[in-house]
């Protein structure tokens, strides 16, 4: 079983945009609004912002309170999307209860939308035109790419229809590409005969957030697993008290399966490598630069 190492190709591709960073004197510039004091968005952004630290990527944080309305979120981001030092905007998500996160998506300028969420991304990302991809859907493609596991006519079946990751990875699996031309299923809470259907799958995408909810009897030998689930179990040999699990009960998979991510390091990393790469090439259009390679 390979086990596909998001932390190794999230370093890897860290380092090849400081390569490309390294002698600009205008770096790009990211913009990562918080609202509130969600301790697992906390968590996030210091991750984000170390791996800016990496880059070479200018961050910035600007952290709203708990009560902050809706106008105030708004007002702020058209201002970041005003600033011409700002490259890309991330609003990290959940927002705090009586906040839009559609309303607060949308105020964004979506050139600067990094994350790919604004409506004007996701209606390209649709079509199939070039756009900011979401980070973790477009993290999961580049971990089997790496790998040279191609989707091509192949059976995927998503655990989950989240616009974070769920419905995005179905567009992007769908695209007209060797990582792309797969047929796609998408499953939920009303999906019934569900085993049935994750047993059909030669690539298996976990997003439901449920801890170890997918097992080996719910597989196809030979299977590709993704996992995205983060999720807390209890584990008193540890001094939190908890360790973090995926959707995906590894036990029994080593043998059964061909690949899977690993929990954590395994989708998680990609998803910021995604987010420094989405920001590195908003820097470019706005800047009217072109790739290295180009």
């Amino acid at each position: 079983m390979i086990l596909l190492d998001g932390k190794a190709l999230r370093d890897r591709i860290l380092a090849d945009i400081a390569s490309a960073l390294e002698n600009e004197e205008e770096k790009p510039g990211l913009a990562v609004v918080q609202v509130g004091e969600d301790p697992a968005s906390s968590v996030y952004i210091r991750n984000k912002i170390a791996a800016c630290s990496k880059t070479g990527i200018r961050s910035r944080h600007l952290h709203l309170p708990d009560d902050c309305s809706q106008g105030e979120l708004n007002r702020n981001l058209r201002e970041l999307s005003q600033d011409s030092l700002v490259h890309g905007i991330l609003l990290q998500l959940p927002l705090p209860t009586g906040l839009s996160d559609s309303e607060a998506m949308s105020a964004l300028d979506p050139e600067k939308d990094v994350d790919g969420f604004h409506p004007h991304n996701l209606g390209r990302l649709l079509s199939s035109e070039e756009a900011p991809r979401p980070c973790t859907p477009a993290g999961i493609v580049e971990l089997l790419r790496s790998e040279g596991i191609e989707t091509r006519g192949k059976e995927v079946v998503i655990l989950g229809r989240s616009l974070i990751v769920g419905k995005p990875a179905a567009l992007l699996f769908l695209e007209k590409h060797s990582f792309g031309d797969a047929t796609v299923t998408i499953c939920h809470s009303r999906s019934k005969n569900l085993a049935e259907i994750t047993r059909r799958a030669d690539i298996l995408v976990a997003a439901i957030g449920k801890a170890h909810f997918l097992d080996k009897e719910m597989v196809k030998k030979g299977a590709v697993i993704l996992d995205v689930g983060i999720n807390r179990m209890e584990d008193p040999r540890k001094k939190s008290g908890y360790r973090l699990v995926g959707d995906c009960n590894p036990e029994g998979m080593d043998g059964h399966v061909s690949a899977m991510t690993p929990v954590p390091g395994g989708v998680g990393p990609m998803t910021i490598a995604q987010l420094m790469r989405n920001t590195y090439e908003a820097w470019l259009r706005q800047t009217g630069r072109s790739r290295p390679h180009e």
